[in-house]
């Protein structure tokens, strides 16, 4: 696959739950919380949500629930950039401090390449950014 490698782009945190709307139909991807040394990893599609009390809520067929506080969430980065010798890609949800809340990769298929619908869309949102 050739590389799509690009500068890192940026969205604004408003725009989170419509992202998080979007992923929901980009079929499977792969979802990452670093907390306490801890790596908490799921892999499929990322469950839908609504808001309620505050939070947006996934509820998913898969088993992979969640609240997500989305007032929390302070920029959204479009990640490019290598990991174990192959081109990654991920929307990184981070807060005020610079800490990542959780990250979603672009899934892969069994011979572990992108899809490519998806580095396409991704690609996409990072020259909409206006910020690479």
């Amino acid at each position: 696959m050739t590389s799509h490698l690009e500068p890192m782009a940026k969205l604004p945190a408003g725009e989170a739950q419509s992202l998080l709307e979007a992923l929901a139909d980009w079929g499977p991807l792969t979802t990452i919380i670093i907390h306490a040394g801890s790596v908490f990893e799921f892999k499929g599609p990322f469950p839908r949500g609504t808001m309620a009390e505050g939070f947006y809520n996934l509820k998913g067929d898969t088993g992979f629930e969640g609240h997500l506080n989305l007032s929390l969430i302070d920029e959204i980065r479009l990640e490019s950039k290598q990991h174990r010798g192959r081109d990654s890609y991920s929307f990184v949800f981070v807060n005020a401090q610079a800490d990542v809340i959780f990250k979603v990769f672009l899934g892969r298929d069994s011979k572990g390449n992108i899809f490519e619908d998806q580095l396409q869309r991704f690609c996409e949102m990072q020259l909409a950014s206006g910020t690479i």
